[in-house]
């Protein structure tokens, strides 16, 4: 493993996933119609919030919640990431070229976007109080890892 990587916090480490969220779904709202480039981007967004949320409640959001001090944090941030999931399977249930799928890829980038600004100017904030520094680094590593064989795992394999 790279030394930068054993030496990226946790938050370091879900910022980068961050970026690549937010640039996926700006440039999902940008498509119209039953498209390659739409659906190549919807994968791409749906998979990195997946391998992202499955990597952050293991090794982020559950560490946090066994402290007293993590848990109302970490309950809204679950509610946020509850939402994202019920939005990504409206617009699997619903046809690239219906009128609606834009409607509702724009409330999903609205909430992306507003999870990711709460989490990156508030959340880490408080959690970086809570966990210690040397566990910081570890976590990210495990959320590395994580996160890493989620990405392009099929989500329907898991049940």
């Amino acid at each position: 493993m790279p030394k930068r990587e054993k030496e990226l916090t946790i938050f370091e480490a879900l910022r980068e996933s961050h970026e690549k969220q937010r640039a996926f779904s700006e440039k999902l709202i940008q498509t119209s119609g039953d498209t390659t480039e739409r659906r190549e981007l919807f994968e791409l967004l749906k998979n990195e919030l997946f391998a992202h949320a499955v990597a952050e409640d293991r090794f982020l959001y559950i560490p946090l919640m066994m402290s007293d001090a993590g848990l109302n944090i970490t309950r809204h941030a679950l509610s946020e990431h509850h939402e994202m999931d019920e939005l990504l399977e409206k617009l699997t249930e619903t046809e690239f070229s219906n009128s609606g799928w834009l409607a509702i890829a724009k409330k999903l980038s609205e909430v992306v976007h507003h999870h990711l600004q709460e989490e990156e100017h508030s959340f880490f904030q408080q959690a970086g109080k809570i966990l210690a520094d040397d566990q910081k680094k570890e976590l990210a590593q495990k959320y590395q890892t994580e996160y890493t064989k989620y990405l392009n795992k099929d989500k329907d394999s898991l049940t």
